[in-house]
């Protein structure tokens, strides 16, 4: 098993690598247009080919390296099936799974933050972008965002998983870098012995600012990362 977990500074992003260590393939997951050379040279230097670059969602954070890489290596651009990202090769939806040599990516329906949000579960983790971060959630406010349907991925889906399944988030603004279900069920302060209309009101309440790149990353992102001059 090849696992690396790369932070982006600018977005307090994270990108993942995962790797098949027999057959020498590799998926990415989340990747940042700054972070492409990275990916490249950390694949290269592994000996890995990236067969499958993996969005969590429409991010309005950052512009995706997606379309930089699937340009640069073949790979194909993975997004949920309500996601709004019509350049993507394969459009995927709950209990789909993508196969990376001898190993089993299994896809989570986790909506709520944008109505197409995914998370990946591979092993004994989970990859939950921003339905479910570190002691917090996605914000409800933009992009089709609804904090009851939030609620119910994360306690329906996320929360139901192992109590030691690992917690990868897409960001982490304390650069914090693993949780888990048993953790989150427990401490999270938007989640954590709070009712459906106790989260509702306290994500109302967020008054968060306006993602500074949304402008430019929501067009690009839904061209797979190709920017509109």
């Amino acid at each position: 098993m090849f696992f690396r977990q790369i932070f982006e500074p600018d977005t307090c992003t994270y990108t993942y690598l995962i790797g098949d260590l027999l057959w020498r393939e590799a998926m990415v997951i989340d990747p940042v247009l700054g972070e492409v050379d990275t990916i490249l040279r950390t694949l290269e230097a592994e000996g890995f080919t990236l067969k499958t670059v993996m969005e969590t969602h429409v991010h309005a954070d950052h512009v995706t390296g997606a379309g930089a890489l699937r340009d640069r290596t073949g790979a194909k651009v993975v997004v949920s099936r309500h996601g709004g990202a019509p350049c993507a090769d394969i459009l995927v939806d709950d209990e789909d799974f993508l196969v990376l040599g001898d190993e089993v990516i299994r896809i989570i329906a986790t909506p709520g933050h944008t109505p197409g949000c995914v998370s990946y579960r591979w092993r004994d983790r989970v990859f939950t972008g921003d339905a479910l971060l570190i002691g917090g959630c996605g914000r409800t406010d933009f992009q089709g965002g609804d904090a009851g349907i939030l609620y119910d991925s994360i306690t329906q889906k996320l929360f139901t998983l192992p109590d030691d399944t690992l917690v990868y988030p897409g960001h982490d603004y304390k650069k914090r870098r693993v949780s888990s279900i048993a953790e989150e069920k427990s401490c999270n302060a938007r989640l954590a012995q709070k009712s459906r209309e106790e989260f509702i009101t306290i994500m109302q309440e967020l008054d968060l600012p306006k993602p500074r790149y949304i402008d430019v990353a929501v067009p690009a992102n839904q061209r797979c990362g190709a920017l509109i001059n």
